[in-house]
């Protein structure tokens, strides 16, 4: 098949199978006419790059695996290294959870201690308020002798 095709298949773009080719994760082989060909097995190490990067993993990150592809086996990530990024990847991910906590806990404290500050403040300084609502602008809080 040709570019348009697999991109078409693949869901991308051709600019970015070309960016592909450059960076050596897929195989640039051409036809005697001199236009890129490429098969299944290229629009198989496309479609695991693309999940790779779908979860977040940068386009180096994925070598392991087209190589893996490459190689012959079933699956990109049946390989030791591909493994080895995985679980890496885990312990990126592992990480950032465990910060996206830390976070979480100090706005959860900084909420609750705003909340504590309104409940104690009792002033309607949030509320819209006019000037019929302040006392010395009611009628009957007036002192007498005042217009």
């Amino acid at each position: 098949m040709r570019i348009g095709e697999l991109a078409e298949r693949a869901g991308t773009s051709t600019r970015t199978l070309r960016y592909y080719e450059s960076r050596g994760l897929l195989p640039a082989r051409r036809a005697g006419n001199g236009y890129r060909t490429y098969d299944e097995d290229d629009l198989r190490l496309l479609r695991q790059i693309r999940m790779l990067q779908d979860f977040g993993f940068e386009l180096e990150e994925t070598r392991p695996f087209v190589d893996c592809l490459r190689a012959g086996h079933p699956a990109g990530d049946s390989c030791p290294a591909s493994l080895a990024v995985y679980r890496r990847k885990l312990a990126e991910l592992d990480g950032l959870i465990g910060q996206l906590a830390d976070v979480r806990e100090q706005v959860a404290r900084q909420l609750a201690a705003a909340e504590d500050a309104a409940g104690e403040a009792a002033s309607p300084r949030c509320e819209m308020t006019g000037p019929q609502d302040r006392p010395q602008d009611r009628p009957q809080d007036r002192p007498q002798g005042r217009p």
